[in-house]
């Protein structure tokens, strides 16, 4: 294994289900996604780590007015795949490894909180996720991607991607807020969604939620303000899709142009600030050749010691 592939297992190992941290401006998430969490097949949003490492000296507990007081260094990992590791059925859509490291800004000028940055996202073998996906296989069962597979993924490439939020909340309730948001998205994918999150409790009050690309769950970057008990979140959106350099036109899956999602959490935190996440997301078909939707699980932990 060579010692990318290592590091990536260490950081898989040694902080998943997403521990976090912070220290003074500093702070730190992780959301980690894997099919096996939802319903139990290795397939198409196979998995997938969104991580932040966000600077916010300062952080009041508000979003700042402009742009740059509060940066978020955004990593990403993910691992799409055929239904069929060994033999993919034809029209399935082929395999592929991204790794994108960004940078991207959080603040609220007046009622609607924005989100902009950019990112450079890596493609193909040389991100050697594969690796890392093999050693979890031999830890946790699973099958691996045959030669083959692997001979017909998406190439290695680098790509720029702008992600642009804007979302405003409305409290229905002392407890209860509704954020609808659109989303735009150009470079490895181009796309454009609409959709809404519906919180029931205080996660995320006074703290700051980051989106995680494929799923749509918000995830905690900034811890909330104290508070103790369970909240409740669904959400869902619907995107139109211009391309996706991950079913390539000249590939055999064939781009759908419309993209839906729906999703559920469960967040409970207690008295002295741990905290656990765990969310399901349906996602919709994305290619015409998918024999059928999926469900994938996210989890994120967050531990004092």
């Amino acid at each position: 294994m060579t010692r990318l592939s290592a590091l990536l297992c260490a950081v898989l190992f040694l902080t998943s289900p997403a521990m976090a941290q912070e220290r003074g401006g500093y702070s730190f998430g992780m959301l980690v996604t894997n099919d096996t969490l939802g319903d139990g097949y290795d397939r198409w949003r196979s998995g997938s780590v969104a991580s932040s490492h966000v600077w916010a000296p300062g952080w009041s507990g508000d979003l700042p007015r402009g742009i740059g007081s509060v940066l978020e260094l955004r990593v990403n990992a993910e691992i799409l795949a055929p239904e069929n590791l060994a033999t993919p059925a034809p029209g399935d859509r082929p395999y592929a490894q991204a790794l994108s490291f960004g940078l991207h800004s959080h603040f609220r000028p007046r009622a609607i909180e924005y989100s902009v940055g950019a990112d450079l996202v890596l493609t193909g073998p040389m991100t050697q996720l594969d690796h890392v996906q093999e050693a979890l296989h031999n830890v946790f069962g699973g099958r691996d991607a045959s030669p083959a597979v692997k001979a017909g993924q998406v190439s290695n490439d680098v790509d720029p991607a702008v992600v642009f939020e804007a979302g405003r909340e409305f409290r229905l309730g002392s407890n209860v807020r509704l954020r609808p948001f659109v989303e735009a998205r150009a470079g490895i994918e181009t796309l454009a969604r609409v959709g809404a999150d519906l919180t029931f409790g205080r996660f995320g009050e006074g703290g700051l939620l980051v989106r995680a690309p494929a799923t749509g769950h918000r995830y905690s970057a900034i811890e909330e303000a104290p508070y103790s008990g369970l909240s409740l979140m669904f959400g869902g959106d619907v995107a139109h899709v211009a391309d996706s350099e991950f079913l390539p036109s000249s590939g055999p899956a064939r781009l759908r142009e419309t993209r839906s999602r729906a999703r559920a959490g469960l967040h409970w935190r207690s008295r002295a600030g741990s905290s656990v996440f765990y969310g399901l997301t349906w996602l919709g078909r994305e290619f015409t050749g998918q024999r059928e939707d999926q469900i994938v699980g996210s989890v994120q932990l967050r531990l004092k010691f």
